[in-house]
């Protein structure tokens, strides 16, 4: 992680399952009630390498952890500098951009499988002025999976959620100064959670 900082970058990040998805949609009620100009997005994306990631999650095609990784972060090299829709010429032309998940999945999930130095060495990616963190507990994150029903996603098993976890907690102690983490109780209901981050922002002035 480098020490460049994007202001009015925001981030969510937690464990699949968390309710992450849920709180960038109330994220996005919240700046359109403000009349602010905003931008939603997530990580993989919709565009080709995004879409490449999607079909090794959903077991579609097979490759490496090493691969997997490696299409991460090309995938979010593009998100951030593609010169037509990258989030970084969103900010420069005042957008506030909010991203479901960003490096920091990166480092949590495919650290799991992969050498750590390797996953932050291919992350040298700016950091976010704000990571929101829905911590929600492993045992609750499946409970939530399993309701949706479906086939599973590559890494939708408790023992490996755990591992995520604590990659998490890792990655966090290491910040750079000035980006804000706000950590929020997953298991709170979705309106408070929303309250809580939208309270947060506001004394941020975001």
């Amino acid at each position: 992680m480098q020490g460049r900082i994007l202001r009015s970058f925001i981030v969510l990040e937690g464990l699949d399952g968390a309710g992450t998805t849920t709180q960038l949609h109330a994220l996005a009620r919240y700046y359109e009630f403000n009349k602010r100009r905003y931008a939603i997005t997530n990580e993989p994306t919709s565009n080709p390498i995004g879409e490449l990631v999607r079909k090794v999650l959903q077991k579609k095609v097979q490759t490496t952890p090493e691969a997997l990784a490696l299409l991460y972060a090309a995938d979010r090299d593009d998100h951030l500098h593609n010169s037509a829709y990258g989030i970084i010429r969103m900010l420069e032309e005042g957008t506030v951009v909010i991203s479901d998940r960003y490096l920091y999945s990166s480092i949590a999930y495919q650290g799991v499988e992969c050498d750590l130095s390797f996953i932050k060495e291919i992350n040298r990616f700016p950091s976010p002025e704000v990571i929101i963190y829905v911590d929600t507990p492993v045992e609750e994150c499946i409970r939530r999976i399993d309701k949706r029903g479906g086939e599973k996603e590559l890494f939708d098993r408790a023992e490996f959620l755990s591992a995520v976890r604590k990659n998490y907690e890792a990655a966090f102690a290491e910040l750079p100064e000035g980006v804000n983490l706000i950590r929020v109780d997953g298991m709170a209901s979705p309106e408070a959670v929303e309250k809580e981050i939208r309270k947060a922002l506001s004394a941020l002035s975001l």
